[in-house]
């Protein structure tokens, strides 16, 4: 067996040598049909033997225990919901040596065929690459923008205040790289929606912030994985589906708020001590002013 030996775990202080074995790990909470979906279609997506670990923040729907009647699939009971980044980093922990790579993806994928090897070919191809996303389409055939550059404060900003009344702004078109094209490249970050990991990698940054409930643990990834010196690897030659979120479709008020929240946390922490607390106060209370606009716009956040 080919093993890859680590940086220092996020649970040890002692290397660990990894195999080259392949989990996939989602998050569940009520994720509905969708599920059997995402499990279907993973079975053509690679040809390398896959386990599966669904982290549940507390489904009540079934799904989860009905995926788990299946073979290699098992249901990991949090019991409680930590968030995306937090049970996705809860099932990564169950994992044993064998596994080098972990696939965390979100529960409404459809797996295009043969997408997971190609990513593998991928990182043949980009030793130090850490983390690798697959290009995204919606149902509607569109490609959604999941490489992208890290934002900035004058691009955050220009995004936020401008990327819904002026979608083609240049701040959101640089942001979101609206004009690179779908060649394989690196990117600031890609997004959590579905990214193979090297498992080496993961531990060397301490995996996901669970202090991100939901939105913006990518980012904040896909920035420390750089800064530890890997690669996030854009490979649009792999292509899943998002079928659309389930679960959030039924909060989207509460996300609306964790979104503009995990916003503000991942700026704020880029910018500390005394002489930023003007911009981080100036942050705070103009993400809270949109805040309070998109729920207004929205119903009050009614789906």
């Amino acid at each position: 067996m080919l093993l890859v030996t680590s940086s220092r775990s996020a649970a040890s202080a002692e290397p660990v040598s990894y195999g080259e074995g392949l989990a996939v790990v989602t998050v569940t909470y009520s994720p509905g049909e969708t599920l059997a979906r995402f499990l279907d279609t993973l079975e053509a997506a690679t040809t390398r033997p896959v386990q599966v670990v669904l982290a549940d923040n507390g489904s009540v729907d079934g799904a989860p225990e009905k995926g788990a009647e299946r073979d290699g699939v098992t249901l990991l009971r949090i019991g409680e919901n930590l968030g995306y980044g937090g049970a996705a980093n809860r099932g990564v922990a169950t994992l044993g040596p064998e596994i080098g790579w972990v696939l965390i993806a979100n529960p409404d994928l459809e797996w295009g065929e043969g997408s997971i090897d190609e990513l593998f070919a991928a990182a043949r191809r980009w030793p130090r690459g850490g983390v690798f996303g697959p290009l995204i389409r919606e149902t509607d055939g569109r490609v959604y923008p999941s490489a992208r550059m890290l934002p900035s404060l004058t691009k955050g900003v220009g995004h936020g205040l401008l990327g819904k009344v002026w979608p083609g702004n240049p701040w959101s078109r640089a942001y979101r790289q609206a004009d690179a094209h779908l060649t394989e490249r690196t990117a600031g970050w890609l997004s959590g929606s579905c990214l193979l990991i090297r498992r080496s990698a993961f531990d060397s940054v301490a995996g996901f912030d669970s202090r991100y409930f939901m939105y913006f643990e990518d980012v904040d990834l896909g920035d420390r994985i750089a800064k530890a010196g890997w690669l996030n690897v854009y490979v649009p030659t792999a292509e899943v589906v998002h079928l659309g979120g389930h679960s959030t479709s039924k909060a989207s008020g509460r996300m609306l708020t964790e979104h503009h929240r995990s916003a503000y946390r991942y700026l704020a922490d880029r910018h500390q001590g005394p002489e930023w607390a003007p911009v981080r106060l100036a942050l705070k209370v103009g993400l809270e002013a949109r805040r309070r606009l998109e729920l207004r716009d929205a119903g009050g956040g009614k789906s």
